[in-house]
């Protein structure tokens, strides 16, 4: 009923002056959409912002978590997380904030839900002045995110997944897609492997030379018998490519694929039929062009073929200041594949699909 709501309902709220209404949702009789929701309805968000969702689903339940403050990169910035039970989403809270034993504080960025096979919860996050400078902590939870640990920072030089999930192979080894933003060196790529469920971690060499492309976010994608690649986001409009046949103990250099990319997020998840799901913006020639968001399905990975429009480029609407951006996706043990992304900066969308009825 909720969703009927929605879709017949424009919701009008006042936000920092400006009023802005709530968009009609993907059209429900699209075969693919199962649900689709805001995890929070706009007059309920308890900060002026939010950003860079993450999801994951443990034993039948939902957790969304995101960092939302007055603005990105400013102190006030923390990890919200929430839980769907009983068919709604709980009153976001903020489980951990950037305050230091001195009385310091500052923002957090880009939390990651995961979790590996027959262990607790995990969320990685950064804590730091700007991503020059973050360093990366986590918790865990045993009790499918209703509480935390305390938080644990990560070595030295292990940053923990930048923003898409880690892949767990077969073997048990965990590989966990990472990447620098250095002022001098560029932006590069490489991965953080853990061989005893995260307890310890050592790393790639970067994957790019920080020249040619400045690439960061890489997403994992698995298409079995040691076959890998790393899709990135990049500075050079376009989604780059590294490709590993030995369970990504070597890596090809980096290559253009066919995707354009605005320098904004992506992610994707090797379905269990053997194809490949990508969710990304699907412009490349303007910084903060992050509308529409589609998702595209490959079956090689070279060969893309955007399928879905979650947020199309509406007709008459202008497109300034609109954001749908920095999507993460999983796909459950049912098969059913869950996403979230940036609403405007506002709320946190959240769409579950089947991957059956995309063609």
């Amino acid at each position: 009923m909720r969703l009927l709501f929605l879709l017949c309902t424009l919701l009008v709220v006042s936000c920092k002056g400006k009023m802005e209404k709530l968009p009609e949702l993907v059209p429900l009789d699209h075969p693919a959409i199962v649900e689709q929701e805001f995890i929070y309805e706009l007059e309920d968000a308890l900060t002026p912002e939010c950003h860079a969702s993450t999801v994951e689903v443990s034993n039948g339940t939902a957790i969304a978590s995101w960092f939302g403050g007055t603005e990105e990169k400013n102190d006030d910035v923390g990890i919200w997380v929430s839980r769907k039970t009983s068919g709604s989403w709980s009153t976001p809270i903020e489980v951990v904030n950037g305050v230091q034993e001195d009385g310091s504080r500052y923002p957090c960025w880009n939390p990651v839900l995961f979790k590996p096979k027959d262990q607790p919860l995990f969320l990685f996050y950064k804590v730091g002045p700007s991503p020059t400078e973050w360093w990366g902590l986590y918790m865990t939870s045993n009790d499918d995110g209703k509480t935390w640990s305390e938080p644990v920072q990560l070595p030295d030089g292990i940053l923990g997944p930048i923003k898409n999930q880690p892949i767990q192979l077969a073997s048990g080894e965990i590989l966990s897609p990472s990447s620098t933003e250095d002022e001098t060196e560029g932006w590069k790529i490489h991965l953080e492997l853990s061989t005893d469920n995260g307890k310890t971690w050592s790393k790639t060499q970067p994957l790019n030379d920080g020249k040619e492309f400045g690439a960061i976010q890489p997403v994992v994608l698995n298409y079995g018998n040691g076959k890998l690649q790393l899709l990135s986001r990049t500075e050079n409009e376009v989604v780059t490519q590294n490709w590993s046949s030995d369970y990504g103990n070597t890596w090809s250099k980096m290559t253009t694929t066919a995707l354009p990319n605005p320098n904004s997020g992506i992610d994707g998840v090797s379905l269990k039929d053997g194809r490949q799901l990508l969710v990304y913006n699907p412009t490349g020639k303007n910084w903060g062009d992050r509308v529409p968001l589609s998702l595209a399905l490959s079956n090689d990975g070279t060969n893309w073929k955007r399928v879905l429009d979650l947020e199309p480029l509406r007709e008459n609407t202008d497109k300034e200041g609109e954001e749908y951006s920095y999507p993460t996706m999983i796909q459950a043990p049912d098969g059913k594949v869950h996403i979230v992304y940036t609403w405007n900066r506002k709320t946190v969308k959240y769409i579950v699909l089947d991957p059956q009825k995309l063609n």
